[in-house]
């Protein structure tokens, strides 16, 4: 049954991905902002389509520390289910992502109507050059950006090597950082297609200001607050 599940969701997903690809491409004309709400429609879709056929919830903790103000997102990486949550419990956010993504028909089209920030990982110098320059423009423009840490999705129980670009990008532009920690991973694995029914919790930790203090401490707490909280959800 849970394979069964787990292919009616994948046919359905694939489906919506059309669908607002093609969307996509008539909202152009509006500004960025505009475009990420109606785009983002694909992602609230794909978690009611979770809930109901996969029997996967969402359990959010913590979601009084997310700033009213725009902010860095620093979040664990373990499946692609947190790429589609966020957009449900944060404001409007783009994604700091390697620029394949947006060669992927249909899919690929919407993603690059939110205005991301689509980085060459082969080119690790420029890639830090282009993050600040846009991620304080998108800031400025009132989004959050999200960026996750480890670079690429860490099995469930693992740890990666966490990256500064974003505790740079706090301290270029002045933006708290917020921490998240999850357990996606227990029901939704790295490259799984199979989907188990349970209760994954996201937890939102304190913003953390990037006044007075320089990168590497940010990413000293940010590192150790989501490996302490992963522990704690264990």
């Amino acid at each position: 049954m849970t394979f069964l599940r787990s292919l009616i969701f994948l046919l359905l997903q694939s489906l919506l991905a059309v669908v607002f690809g093609l969307a996509s491409l008539l909202v152009f004309p509006l500004s960025p902002l505009m475009r990420y709400r109606i785009i983002s429609g694909w992602a609230l879709s794909v978690m009611w389509l979770l809930r109901v056929i996969c029997g996967i919830r969402l359990a959010v903790r913590g979601a009084e520390n997310i700033p009213a103000e725009p902010c860095v997102i620093m979040c664990k990486h373990q499946s692609a289910w947190e790429t589609i949550a966020l957009q449900k419990v944060f404001p409007p956010q783009v994604w700091v992502l390697k620029r394949e993504l947006l060669w992927i028909p249909f899919f690929g089209w919407g993603l690059a109507m939110t205005s991301p920030i689509a980085i060459d990982r082969g080119n690790a110098k420029q890639a830090i050059k282009q993050l600040l320059a846009q991620g304080k423009d998108r800031l400025a423009r009132g989004f959050c950006v999200v960026i996750f840490p480890e670079g690429t999705r860490v099995p469930y129980g693992q740890r990666g090597d966490y990256k500064a670009g974003g505790a740079l990008l706090s301290t270029h532009s002045g933006a708290a950082v917020v921490p998240v920690a999850h357990n996606a991973g227990k029901l939704w694995g790295r490259q799984s297609f199979i989907k188990r029914p349970g209760v994954i919790t996201m937890s939102i930790g304190a913003p953390i200001s990037p006044e007075g203090i320089k990168a590497d401490e940010i990413m000293r707490r940010v590192e150790g607050w989501i490996e302490t909280e992963m522990e704690r959800m264990e």
